[in-house]
């Protein structure tokens, strides 16, 4: 049963009715002493002001009470039909009025703040989108103009360099031809790799091994450096429905950017470990660190402070761990090293999964 909704004029007006009818009779039983014309002309008096003070009562809580309320309704009316530019007069009223009028001004202007903000990151999306596309476009061009025309200088130097006498002093500028060439390779391998990506195929399988075969690729990297690399696994990790192939990159390319961040004699270490449901990974490195300026900008394609590298790897990262449903984190502190944390689920579940 509905219940039954009474009218704010008639809330307020009946217990001042009911006190002015009060008064009107004790006045009139006051009065009965007097004589009749007498006591007439008082009770005409008394009931003339009585319905003079009801109406300027009645006509203070419109004021003060009802103008308001029915203001805040039809900003409310405005507000539901998407206008965030709505506020009412009464917020500089210095009452619990004045409170509701400016409550409600700040909701406003936060819910118009948020549309903004999400406005603004819709914009951001798009305009990354069209990048993606833009790249992949120029990806596809460069792989066939430039890769294949690359792996035919690679050949003729390697033919050249087994012509030249042991001896040669030509030796080493091709060397360092051959290094330059399989920089650029990487940089279009990278490049290929963040414009058009490879969705992930997931399959449960044990997060140590994938790690630790990370781990195994990157101290290939560093037999003839004073750096070492420690991993730390977890036994009672359950199995994690992951890409076994992307996950793999992910981590090597953490422990590669670590190891690009130490000077001399340092050590990465990564730790492996189950915390509120999720698989979490662990690569801290004791390099220089990175700047507070820089953090907000790591991930973001191409940037780098290297004077080598193609600034897509912690990109290439951040999108895999995306792909996972997970998330990426960093703290750095300059000087002493830096810290990337990465939360994987420990269940996917997306039409690419392998069957069980």
């Amino acid at each position: 049963m509905a219940a039954f909704r009474v009218n704010l004029k008639l809330k307020a007006v009946l217990p001042l009715a009911g006190v002015l009818l009060a008064g009107i009779l004790a006045f009139v039983w006051i009065t009965l002493s007097l004589e009749g014309s007498e006591r007439q002309t008082v009770i005409l008096v008394a009931l003339a002001g009585a319905i003079a003070i009801c109406a300027a009562m009645l006509a203070i809580l419109a004021v003060l009470v009802q103008h308001p309320l029915v203001e805040l309704r039809e900003k409310i009316a405005r507000l539901r039909a998407g206008d965030l530019t709505v506020s009412v007069g009464f917020s500089e009223r210095n009452d619990e009025i004045g409170d509701l009028g400016r409550d409600f001004n700040e909701m406003v202007r936060q819910l118009r703040e948020t549309r903004e903000e999400l406005e603004r990151l819709y914009s951001t999306q798009m305009s990354r989108a069209e990048h993606l596309a833009t790249l992949g476009e120029l990806a596809a061009g460069l792989a066939h103009d430039i890769r294949n025309p690359l792996a035919g200088i690679a050949g003729v130097m390697e033919i050249i360099a087994r012509d030249l006498p042991v001896a040669s002093p030509s030796r080493q500028v091709l060397n360092e031809v051959q290094e330059e060439i399989l920089h650029i390779q990487k940089i279009l391998s990278d490049m290929l790799a963040y414009a058009r990506p490879k969705p992930p195929y997931f399959r449960e399988a044990d997060l140590n091994e994938t790690a630790e075969h990370a781990v195994a690729l990157a101290r290939q990297q560093v037999l003839s450096r004073p750096i070492q690399i420690e991993i730390t696994k977890d036994q009672s990790l359950p199995p994690v429905e992951h890409d076994i192939t992307q996950v793999r990159q992910l981590l090597l390319n953490l422990l590669l950017n670590a190891i690009q961040g130490i000077e001399g004699t340092g050590r990465v270490d990564v730790k492996l470990e189950s915390r509120d449901g999720q698989a979490v990974m662990r690569v801290r490195d004791t390099g220089r660190g990175i700047a507070p300026e820089n953090l907000p900008q790591i991930f973001r394609p191409f940037f780098t402070t290297k004077g080598q590298g193609t600034g897509l790897g912690l990109s290439l990262a951040r999108r895999i761990v995306e792909n996972h449903g997970g998330r990426i984190e960093v703290s750095s502190t300059l000087g002493q090293g830096s810290e990337f944390t990465v939360w994987l689920p420990l269940r996917k579940t997306t039409p690419g999964s392998a069957p069980s």
